[in-house]
């Protein structure tokens, strides 16, 4: 359902340009108005409560020198009359492909606001979009005659907020936010930066002491919940925040390129969406499907080849140490020929050998895991974080004990497929060069999904990985993808933004701290508490658990220990949503624990219906998922290094059915830090209503599986 309210007039006067929209339920308010100077701004409230505060918009261009006249100095930021304001009401309910629901209602109040500059006769439009969760804003170019090429020097949105809020936040970085999330009032954040720049395990390009990454998740004193991200970032540079710490107020900072400029843009264009999702309730926040409804509906006609996948895979024993990518030590000779690695030495403890692979196969058939992954396969990994990158990398050349025919016809005879691996070491370039050879060798053997990783400095430029230019090379990369039917999971890429919407072949992304840390020193027992607050708002997140053997140097030198228990590791497979699950530890490590692994073979990854039941960022969180395919219903808890007793009503269960409910708790002295892998499994029959009474341990958790009877 859509209506429509039209104003139409020559020129609003000043002040006459106050606008107000308010989202379908009443409870979230935004007004528009005009400053005196012609500075377009914008307040939201909640339920009577402010969430921001009164804030300019607008971006400040660059001067081009190559333009017929000069862009005067106040850009698209002032200046500006009201020539027309379009109001509208849109309903609808439309079916993912895949996701936490089977259907996701798309209901919003809209106000566009058509802008002029009567001195530099340019034109733009500010569209708001307000839901009951949220609401989002972005600008809007039209095509004209005075504004057709542009440069964007910077962006200029304003978010005040309207206090000094708890802010769960990742230090300004332009290339990763594989980091810790950490945890400040606002006003701390200048002081706790340099701390966490020291923990980042990455080469930190930040802009400011006080820029963060978006998605930022706040606080307030009196119990609103706050998050600001964006939504459909497509041809575009990342959006990140800088803080004035002294008012309160972020302000929009976008990812240079390597010239130092965030955009060049040709109209009719437009900027992605700006988000800020608000409730008194952080189920709410988790529930929220505002940043997917902003992004386009589905393009790919025929989606019957997208599905959501567990796999497993050569992976967790190289991330500890145990094995290698590189089939030999002879790295200034590595070559793409085939006739070098005739002769090449191997030096015996490569990962992706055909007997190695055959295991995981073997493995995988045993207990219906769909894929196996493999990592190193390929030919250039002697060297190649620090090659010049141009061929380094072919995507069609394996090393010489990697059977490519011989493994696919035996994946295919156990009904397993295998999952392509594409590391790029961040070389665009070369990866497009190669990408329609690299994707018909995939159609050729039947790989259907490819995890691809952008690892080290873009090449050939050196725009960073968050920048307009990369961000494009992503895209691309998915849209070549699905012409390919491949399914997309790219690591080291930009944080999503909704994309997976339109682009359903886009199953998954690292784009985070994911489990790997784990192997390197380890990651705090919040941290998945934080990311389904934080990354997970723009799409789902490749976080690879299942790590069930905590304690690592049980079966490599690795001295790490993984920071939650054993069933903590099983309710992350409902915590930390994604159509593309990792059962990521080796098969000897699960048939070790094998009553445990029954819950990640059993546990599906598609839903027709998720309801959060308890929910605090960094603290706890509870999910029950309906299975899309039958209706058996899982229900997974994750808590902090303090625990958490959970009291949970089984409502959600069909009324007048009985369930056999399979248990898989913490021991009562379980712990992640002292005694991880201490567990207990039991049965028993429960019906709607019932009660449950569950204790996490510290840094545990809890899994339920539900069989409807």
């Amino acid at each position: 359902m859509r209506t429509l309210t039209l104003i139409s007039c020559a020129l609003l006067p000043l002040a006459l340009a106050a606008q107000t929209v308010q989202s379908p339920d009443g409870n979230l308010i935004l007004n528009f108005s005009l400053s005196g100077q012609g500075e377009p701004t914008y307040e939201l409230s909640y339920k009577g409560k402010p969430v921001v505060k009164p804030s300019r918009l607008g971006l400040e261009l660059a001067k081009d020198k190559h333009a017929s006249k000069q862009m005067d100095e106040t850009s698209l930021m002032q200046g500006f009359v009201v020539a027309n304001t379009t109001t509208s009401t849109f309903d609808e309910t439309w079916q993912p492909v895949w996701g936490e629901t089977k259907d996701i209602r798309n209901h919003y109040n809209e106000l566009a606001v058509d802008l002029h500059q009567p001195k530099e006769q340019r034109n733009m439009v500010l569209r708001f979009r307000v839901y009951d969760d949220g609401m989002g804003f972005r600008y809007e170019f039209p095509q004209q005659k005075e504004l057709n090429y542009f440069i964007i020097k910077e962006e200029r949105s304003q978010f005040a907020m309207a206090g000094d809020h708890t802010a769960w936040w990742l230090p300004g970085d332009y290339d990763t936010q594989e980091q810790e999330t950490q945890e400040t009032k606002l006003s701390g954040i200048r002081s706790r930066f340099n701390q966490a720049v020291n923990w980042s395990n990455s080469s930190v390009s930040v802009f400011s002491p006080t820029g963060v990454q978006t998605s930022l998740q706040m606080k307030t004193d009196d119990g609103l919940y706050i998050n600001l991200h964006e939504a459909a970032c497509v041809d575009y540079a990342t959006m990140h925040l800088d803080l004035n710490d002294t008012t309160m107020m972020f302000e929009s900072h976008l990812t240079p390129d390597a010239t130092g400029m965030k955009g060049y843009m040709q109209t009719p264009c437009q900027s992605p969406w700006r988000t800020i999702i608000v409730s008194d309730d952080a189920r709410d926040m988790l529930a929220s499907n505002l940043i997917l409804n902003l992004n386009e509906p589905c393009k790919i006609e025929d989606t019957s080849w997208i599905h959501p996948t567990k796999y497993v895979g050569v992976w967790w024993e190289m991330i500890v140490g145990k094995r290698n990518w590189h089939y030999t030590n002879d790295f200034p000779s590595v070559k793409l020929d085939t006739e070098y690695w005739k002769t090449a030495t191997p030096h015996g403890n490569h990962g992706a050998t055909t007997a190695n692979v055959k295991k995981y196969i073997d493995f995988a058939a045993a207990n219906g895991i769909d894929q196996v992954l493999v990592e190193g396969w390929n030919v250039g990994w002697e060297d190649w974080a620090n090659m010049w990158k141009r061929d380094v990398f072919d995507f069609v050349t394996p090393y010489p004990d990697f059977d490519l025919d011989e493994l696919n016809r035996y994946a295919q005879a156990r009904g397993v497929k295998l999952m392509m691996h594409h590391e790029t070491s961040s070389s665009t370039q070369n990866y497009e060069r190669h990408l329609d050879a690299a994707f018909n060798l995939m159609n050729r053997y039947g790989y259907d999904a490819v995890k691809t990783g952008y690892v080290g400095d873009i090449i050939p430029r050196g725009d960073h990985h968050y920048s307009q230019s990369t961000n494009n090379h992503y895209q691309y990369v998915i849209e070549q993808a699905a012409k390919h039917r491949i399914m997309v999971n790219a690591h080291e890429a930009t944080r999503p933004t909704g994309l997976c919407r339109t682009w359903p072949n886009m199953v998954g992304n690292e784009s985070a701290r994911g489990t790997e840390y784990e192997a390197f020193g380890g990651s705090r027992p919040d941290h998945t508490l934080i990311l389904p607050f934080t990354r997970l708002q723009g799409g789902p997140m490749d976080y690879t658990p299942g790590i069930l053997e905590t304690q690592l140097n049980t079966w490599s030198e690795n001295p790490n220990t993984i920071h939650t228990t054993l069933v903590g590791q099983l309710a992350l497979y409902l915590t930390m949503y994604s159509p593309l699950q990792m059962a990521a530890d080796l098969p000897e490590n699960y048939a070790k624990y094998a009553d445990a692994f029954q819950f990640i073979k059993d546990v599906p990854c598609d839903w027709q219906d998720s309801r959060y039941l308890e929910a605090e960022p960094a603290r706890y969180i509870t999910v029950a998922r309906k299975d899309k395919k039958s209706d058996d219903w899982y229900v997974g808890g994750k808590c902090n290094e303090d625990g958490h007793k959970s009291v949970l009503k089984l409502d959600f269960l069909d009324k007048g059915r009985s369930y056999e409910a399979t248990f898989y708790v913490d021991a009562p002295d379980a712990s992640y830090d002292k005694n991880p892998k201490a567990y207990k499994i039991f049965k028993r029959k429960v019906k709607a209503g019932d009660t449950l009474r569950l204790t996490q341990a510290p840094g545990g958790g809890f899994a339920v599986s539900l069989k409807a009877k």
